[in-house]
């Protein structure tokens, strides 16, 4: 079952909630309040948790040999107007807008708490197929009117570990890879669908470090699918009271029972 809700962590709900609208042009679904904030992506939603500012630091670094959460990405048009407005309001980037393998148009900048986000611009061209009638579902959403929800990027250590896991326990689908034959650490990418929803997997040669998922710092949270939590998981509990679980990588998640 699909990605429905990305949680994010955040200092000051307003001026995230004034960053996400502005920047990426997510719509309020009700009237936000100094706790939270939910947001509609399209295909997903963003919600916004309040944590305090400076109560612990985030374990989570810019590398993307960290195994677990990576980014947050989002489908665009104009990418490159995008990103100019974004540079003029001074939002940091992690890396420039490029033409990237997959014949796509990405770019990485920070929200105002550090998370990353990703734009993406154009149909990847997957260097090998494997789900011929999910690469068609994806390329049939078409152009998006306004930025959408695309993917959540985990690094993992074992592809056909995480595959098997997330396709027996969620119905995702495998659907293709992309290969970075220039980068040194053995890096590739790999695609699993459910619904209109991606888990973006990066896989690399190098040795990974790991880390434990923080549920109650700034940043990327978790994730919500639909679907019954698998048996035998390690669990924890958000501030709020939700049960998130966590994959063999360190990916942190809750689950919807579908009704």
């Amino acid at each position: 079952m699909p990605i429905k809700n990305v949680v994010v962590n955040c200092t000051d709900v307003q001026r995230s909630v004034e960053y996400y609208t502005k920047f990426l042009e997510l719509r309020l679904v009700s009237e936000a309040t100094p706790r939270s904030a939910l947001l509609d992506a399209v295909t997903a939603t963003i919600e916004l948790r309040a944590v305090a500012a400076g109560r612990d630091q985030s374990t989570w670094v810019g590398d993307d040999l960290q195994k677990g959460f990576r980014h947050i990405g989002f489908k665009v048009d104009r990418l490159d107007e995008r990103a100019n407005v974004l540079k003029a309001g001074g939002v940091e980037f992690k890396l420039d807008p490029l033409d990237a393998e997959g014949k796509v148009r990405i770019c990485f900048f920070y929200d105002p708490d550090g998370t990353l986000l990703e734009m993406i611009q154009g149909d990847l061209q997957y260097a090998e197929v494997l789900d011929p009638d999910g690469v068609a579902a994806e390329r049939a959403l078409g152009v998006p009117g306004r930025p959408r929800f695309d993917h959540v990027a985990v690094t993992i250590e074992d592809r056909p570990t995480t595959d098997k896991y997330y396709r027996d326990n969620f119905g995702f689908s495998f659907i293709g890879t992309i290969e970075q034959p220039h980068d040194p650490r053995g890096f590739s990418i790999g695609y699993l669908k459910s619904g209109d929803t991606v888990l973006e997997v990066f896989t690399y040669n190098a040795e990974k470090s790991s880390r434990a998922p923080q549920l109650d710092v700034a940043g990327f949270a978790y994730a919500e699918l639909a679907g019954d939590p698998p048996p035998d998981l390690t669990a924890a509990t958000a501030p709020d009271g939700t049960t998130v679980y966590v994959d063999p990588d360190g990916f942190a998640f809750s689950a919807r029972p579908t009704v």
